[in-house]
């Protein structure tokens, strides 16, 4: 072997001895419910789908013509000829679902925080990150070249030690955090964040990912904390919306800025057209039908109660296992009993807490619910 393989496989070896190593299981959707996965038909509770839209007739014809009239995808960078009518629509529609002047769609979530962080700030400024915010905002973080530093979990009094000890020496500073933290299914505490950075003029980021669509009628985890100030508002149109793409809301001129000047945006091909009009179609659903944007909270606080955990914040309830190898059986055990329930590993959590994220959507029935919560019971009882 030459040294890049020798390397990948020393590598992947380590991994698949502390139970580590990722491997991809095609995966058919059959609706926003039931998957097939290597020949079986299982519930899946494992899905961001929160809505179940990506499977709405509505939702689906309107992509598909939106194919069939604009093309199958934008063509170039929307800086370039990639601008097409359906963006415009779209940011205007999400700009009034957050209460904002002005939105910006980018291709992913992942392509918004990394470009959006390093428009804003970069050298002599400060970014303070909650420690359990998604990936991809760290990544952000560190790419503008601003000094990065982590305080503890929603923990507001760490964070205003951090700016009364920090601020001073920093030009500007950006406080970014989850709205709905994705492993744990917990809210940040946006309302006194925002007190605080507002004292200390800091700008307050906020990744609603796992928020809009589910709380506060759809409008997401900001609108949960009414009295909160969220100058930057970044979400995703594939979770509770059904399709792709995301959008950073924010006053007009910072929109503007972004769209000169994120990287993510200007060198990127813009969103096809169908994943855009899939998306307003979504949202002509959620306005419409509030039975539904309540459903996917409804089933997890069933779920939490049926086994006695802390009442569910959002759509996400996280069942802690312990170690990576054990939350892998736990997952293979649900598997056996026709439910697909993802172990999720480090390092996308912290070691020694791999779990089961339990993800619930509008569309699970209540006894498929509690069948559920009496098939994760024995993982909750204590070992001897």
């Amino acid at each position: 072997m030459d040294s890049l393989t020798d390397f990948a496989s020393g590598k992947l070896q380590a991994l698949e001895a502390q139970s580590l190593r990722r491997r991809l299981a095609p995966t058919r959707r059959l609706d926003g419910l039931w998957v097939e996965r290597g020949g079986r038909r299982l519930l899946s509770f494992s899905c961001n789908d929160y809505l179940n839209l990506s499977h709405h007739p509505a939702v689906k014809r309107a992509a598909a013509e939106a194919a069939l009239e604009y093309g199958a995808g934008a063509g170039a960078s929307r800086l370039v000829t990639g601008d097409h009518p359906l963006l415009a629509r779209l940011e205007a529609r999400l700009a009034r679902l957050k209460g904002t002047e002005a939105a910006c769609l980018f291709g992913s979530g992942y392509l918004a925080n990394v470009g959006v962080i390093p428009t804003l700030v970069g050298p002599g400024d400060l970014v303070l990150v909650d420690q359990l915010a998604h990936a991809c905002i760290w990544a952000g973080a560190k790419l503008s070249g601003a000094e990065v530093a982590g305080f503890p979990h929603n923990d507001v009094d760490a964070l205003a030690g951090l700016l009364a000890a920090r601020r001073g020496g920093a030009r500007r500073v950006l406080v970014a955090t989850d709205g709905v933290f994705s492993m744990d299914g917990d809210l940040a505490p946006l309302d006194r964040l925002s007190a605080l950075c507002r004292e200390h003029d800091a700008w307050l980021m906020s990744d609603d990912a796992h928020g809009v669509g589910v709380l506060a009628g759809g409008r997401g985890s900001t609108a949960a904390f009414p009295g909160a100030h969220v100058p930057l508002q970044m979400g995703t149109l594939s979770k509770a919306i059904g399709g792709y793409g995301a959008y950073l809301c924010a006053d007009q001129p910072v929109v503007d800025l972004l769209k000169t000047r994120a990287r993510t945006l200007v060198y990127s091909t813009a969103p096809p057209p169908a994943s855009i009009a899939a998306a307003l179609a979504a949202l002509d659903v959620i306005e419409a039908e509030p039975e539904r944007v309540a459903a996917p909270l409804a089933k997890a606080r069933a779920f939490t109660r049926a086994l006695n955990l802390p009442p569910a914040q959002s759509a996400i309830v996280p069942v802690v296992i312990g170690e990576a190898s054990a939350a892998l059986q736990a997952s293979r055990a649900l598997e056996d009993q026709g439910f697909l329930v993802v172990a999720i590993r480090p390092p996308t959590v912290p070691a020694g807490t791999a779990r089961l994220r339990v993800a619930f959507t509008a569309g699970h029935d209540d006894a498929d619910v509690a069948g559920l919560a009496a098939a994760v019971r024995p993982f909750l009882e204590p070992r001897s």
